[in-house]
């Protein structure tokens, strides 16, 4: 089965934290954000339904409504299958997760109507459900898609095993996952090997690790972290925060990160991360300061 390819703008820009959840933009702060962010390149905008409390799709809508010649200058994720307790859905009594067909679609169409769109440019699974049915997880994605209401799908959270279990019954496009110098399980547990295997895309959300490395900490791993990159970041005249970007860029199965911040000089630096070459030693000296030992 063909994996099916998606073109990523060079960073994903992530929206949890534009809205109930960080920032709270109204509909002209948004717009310039978005502009801002077209303005460097950058037309991936990631999703899901849960953010704000099953806001924030909605909030992005009201901008795609006002100003509806952004939608055709970017690239919408979003991502379902969550069930999060929430006053907005009331009929939610714990926390759980849904792969069904009928949740998926019904979802899909949820978000549609929130982004005010007619489609999504993808749709990610956005952690795997122990009681998932990949039969169904198809079905439903084929019903999507041949309708024309989403183009591209995907997971997010997966494991190996996990994605090449439905992988086998409708080809993916990504697997988002956590992947940072803090949280290095994806270098070794063959997810991006995987990926490399399908030519497909990896993302990465909380490509800084959360911003830990950059408070107050304690922590043997976050100051060994801090101290190497920040001696790399003057070799290359860089910030830490850049470095720690190049670090995932230079992987070969081109990691693209996903950055979620509300703050656009953090998204223009985070861009100007990818002008950064580390070498091959200084790569494996930040993967030293994480691990705490030699490699060999």
């Amino acid at each position: 089965m063909t994996n099916e390819k998606i073109k990523f703008s060079p960073i994903i820009v992530g929206t949890m934290r534009l809205g109930a959840w960080g920032a709270k933009m109204n509909t002209s702060e948004l717009e310039r954000f978005v502009e801002s962010c077209l303005e460097m390149g950058l037309n991936d905008f990631d999703h899901a339904d849960i953010y704000g409390h099953y806001t924030t799709e909605e909030d992005f809508g009201k901008l795609l409504q006002s100003n509806s010649s952004l939608r055709s200058k970017i690239q919408i994720t979003t991502k379902c299958g969550i069930k999060l307790v929430s006053e907005n859905r009331p009929d939610y009594s714990i926390n759980s997760y849904d792969s069904s067909k009928q949740h998926i679609i019904q979802s899909a169409e949820n978000s549609l109507q929130f982004l005010s769109t007619d489609y999504l440019d993808l749709l990610l699974i956005h952690r795997p459900d122990f009681l998932m049915n990949p039969h169904e997880i198809a079905e439903a994605f084929q019903i999507l898609k041949t309708s024309g209401k989403v183009k591209h799908f995907g997971v997010s959270n997966f494991t190996p095993q996990q994605f090449d279990l439905l992988n086998q019954f409708t080809p993916l496009a990504t697997n988002q996952v956590e992947i940072s110098i803090k949280h290095l399980n994806c270098f070794e547990d063959g997810t991006l090997l995987q990926c490399q295997k399908h030519n497909i895309t990896p993302t990465a959300w909380s490509p800084l690790g959360g911003g830990d490395v950059f408070r107050l900490s304690s922590d043997p791993k976050i100051l060994r972290i801090r101290e190497v990159g920040n001696e790399l970041a003057k070799k290359y005249n860089a910030t830490l925060d850049q470095i720690l970007l190049a670090w995932l860029n230079a992987h070969p199965s081109e990691i693209v990160s996903v950055i979620g911040t509300s703050k656009i000089e953090r998204v223009k630096s985070s861009l100007e991360a990818l002008n950064i070459k580390l070498t091959k030693e200084d790569w494996y000296r930040l993967w030293k300061s994480s691990t705490g030992s030699e490699i060999a």
